[in-house]
């Protein structure tokens, strides 16, 4: 099996550059990781990345749903 055979990969694939909140999700991530480098493990870079990770997986859920 590929991996554009494996569903959740196809679908997002799919979503690509016509998705707005996704793109802008993808762009986010680094920036998110330059900001815990750089500033280290703290409280709030722990809570950016926490709801980071929540954010882009609940809209992943929410687009395989619909």
């Amino acid at each position: 099996m590929s991996i554009p055979e494996i569903p959740f990969v196809h679908q997002i694939r799919d979503w690509g550059p016509d998705d707005r909140i996704f793109d802008t999700l993808l762009l986010v991530g680094p920036l998110v990781i330059a900001v815990f480098v750089l500033v280290g493990r703290t409280s709030v870079t722990m809570g950016l990345a926490a709801t980071y990770l929540v954010a882009f997986v609940t809209y992943v859920l929410y687009k395989c749903v619909h």
